[in-house]
């Protein structure tokens, strides 16, 4: 009556096998290193570098990993470290070696054997709160960029109707509204062109005619669902950007992931640097390229910037012929008086538009501007208490302005960026890209190894304890079935970490609390199976048959409940972030692992304790 044929044993085999695979890898803990990466592409790691950073740990007092070297890796040189607390004294002894021109960052280095990486079997990656880090959420300055975006629209317009002899004479945005731009045309004959080429070319814009300054006008505006894809472009923009600052920075297993409308979530496992973190991740640094303005220039298409480098200043056009979102790639050189120099590559389209530019202006000069946007803190008493208040600002400082020499293209230099560290710094902000719009800093936690590592220690005792009490309550209420049923939750506790493993789940503080709390949930369905067999005994059931009944009556009962749950987890997962989700994932992992557990697994040990011989009383 209670048998399992062959096929069963060997399926809840196999599943037990793929457990204990895909969990071994959690006995290989990554080992403490710190990653060396080249600022620029001018510089690599050779053999006499390798032994200098070798020695100067040595000198520090940094015990390295036995038999350890370092280990070379694309352009990054990793040196692994015999204990986690050596890490940001290395980190510090390493930076003074190399200067600005490199970037040191903490990192840990899997020790996974190579025939359980073949398998996809690696250690789960441990969340912010268990291994320490930065902790970052900013917000996008979505205005700005719209604002931008309507900056680019007025110039173009006025280029496109230039190219089509259309007489227009102001083309203006609105000064109340981001959302509107205003044209004024000599004629209706013009605003007649003008509206036809610009229906075709800009059909962003819903057009409406009206008189602008006492002339023949047109009033061009965006809708809300135009002004909202904009809005989320920049937002997917600076994800995208952060994302590569990040991988330039050499962090390992970070987390950069949009957060509500416009805010970014930023977690830096293993780093300690925040100011490094900061200065990198949140420089909001573009360049501009325009043309200097003509002699007598009016203030209506003119501008006047200090230098960067200087104290002096020069008048551009207001007209940008093209920014820094077109930058394709960006190294530091040096010029032929041995300065440091930038070497910029742009799009095809980005290349075109500067081609078009500067070969009509050939002998005129262009100025680069460097655009930043900055958060300053001012701190206030009133009533006795210190009040914070943040403002926003936004400068432009010419790095250079440059004779136009020949037509150019998609490769150029500019000149006049300061010392080498100023240069691989815009260098490598540029490469990562630029950020559509600016973004603050809204909130900023560090979290040290230390305290990650006590929360470890403190959810791996909440695990323990919970299972003893648990394992004891089983094996005392059940005796005999208490056994199958901690047998089954060991099994269980080892198909969520393999399950974790595999798809490359972050382990989070809260993920240990849904894993103690599985361990409670998952030996309520042994629970009601073992009722169950209880009160067919009770009703003069034999052995054989109530344990039949027990576990097959109680199924419907046990889907349903977990079902539930699962809907439950599955909703936290999408609705929440962090570390919600982190324990939404072990939760709707734990419910699935032991139905099968307790459905399967402890059918199957009953079955080879009592499924072939006769039985007259239970042990339950």
């Amino acid at each position: 009556m209670n048998r399992y044929p062959l096929w069963k044993y060997l399926l809840i085999l196999m599943v037990i096998a793929f457990g204990v695979v895909y969990s071994i890898p959690m006995l290989y803990q990554p080992d403490p290193a710190v990653q060396i990466t080249p600022a620029s592409s001018g510089l690599a790691i050779d053999e006499g570098l390798q032994e200098d950073m070798l020695a100067k740990l040595e000198a520090s007092g940094i015990q390295v990993k036995l038999d350890s070297t370092v280990e070379l890796n694309n352009r990054s040189a990793i040196i692994r470290l015999a204990d986690d607390d050596e890490q940001l004294p290395a980190k510090s002894a390493l930076q003074d070696l190399l200067g600005n021109d490199w970037v040191v960052a903490l990192n840990k280095v899997p020790t996974t054997p190579d025939w359980l990486t073949a398998l996809g079997a690696r250690p789960m990656s441990l969340g912010l709160d268990l291994s320490g880090g930065v902790h970052f959420l900013m917000e996008v300055d979505t205005e700005a960029y719209l604002n931008t975006r309507q900056a680019d629209n007025v110039s173009a317009i006025k280029r496109d109707l230039r190219g089509e002899r259309i007489g227009y004479r102001l083309v203006d945005a609105d000064p109340d509204t981001a959302r509107v731009i205003w044209l004024g045309f000599r004629d209706n004959e013009a605003l007649r062109d003008g509206e036809r080429y610009l229906e075709r070319n800009y059909e962003q814009f819903t057009i409406d005619r009206t008189d602008y300054n006492d002339m023949p006008g047109l009033r061009l505006s965006l809708s809300d669902q135009e002004v909202a894809n904009i809005e989320e472009e920049a937002v997917k923009q600076n994800l995208t950007t952060i994302s590569n600052r990040v991988n330039e920075l050499g962090v390992a297993e970070p987390i950069v992931q949009q957060q509500g409308t416009n805010r970014l979530l930023i977690q830096l496992p293993g780093v300690q640097d925040t100011a490094q973190a900061k200065k990198v991740i949140g420089r909001a640094a573009n360049l501009e390229f325009r043309m200097e303005a003509q002699p007598g220039a009016s203030s209506a298409t003119s501008e006047t910037f200090r230098y960067m480098n200087a104290a002096r200043t020069a008048k551009l056009e207001r007209d940008i012929i093209i920014t820094g979102d077109v930058v394709t790639n960006a190294s530091v050189s040096f010029d032929e008086n041995n300065q440091p120099q930038v070497n910029i590559t742009l799009s095809s389209a980005g290349g075109a538009r500067m081609n078009q530019a500067t070969r009509g202006n050939i002998g005129r000069r262009m100025g680069t501007l460097f655009v930043e946007q900055k958060t300053r803190v001012e701190r206030t008493v009133v009533d006795g208490e210190v009040v914070e208040t943040t403002e926003r600002e936004t400068t432009k400082e010419i790095i250079s302005l440059a004779t136009v020499q020949s037509a150019l293209n998609s490769s150029f230099r500019i000149t006049g960026v300061g010392d080498i560290n100023e240069a691989n710094e815009l260098a490598l902000l540029l490469r990562a890209g630029s950020l559509a719009a600016p973004m603050y800093f809204v909130e900023e936690r560090t979290i040290g190894p230390s305290l990650g590592a006590e929360n470890i220690r403190i959810g791996i005792n909440s695990l323990i304890l919970g299972m003893a009490l648990v394992v004891g309550f089983m094996l005392i209420k059940y005796r005999a079935f208490g056994a199958f049923a901690t047998v089954s939750l060991c099994v269980n506790i080892l198909l969520i970490v393999a399950l974790m493993s595999i798809i490359g789940a972050t382990l989070t503080l809260p993920g240990i609390a849904g894993i103690v709390l599985t361990v409670g949930m998952a030996v309520d369905a042994n629970v009601l199976i073992f009722t169950r067999i209880k009160e067919e005994l009770n009703k003069g059931a034999l052995p054989q048959s109530a344990i039949k009944a027990g576990f097959e009556r109680a199924v419907v009962t046990i889907v349903d409940a977990n079902v539930t749950t699962l809907i439950v987890a599955a909703i936290l997962f999408a609705v929440g972030t962090g570390a919600v989700q982190g324990f939404a994932v072990t939760l709707a992992f734990g419910i699935t692992t032991s139905m099968f557990t307790a459905i399967m697994l402890t059918r199957a040990l009953t079955n080879l304790v009592y499924g072939r011989r006769n039985v007259e009383k239970l042990a339950i």
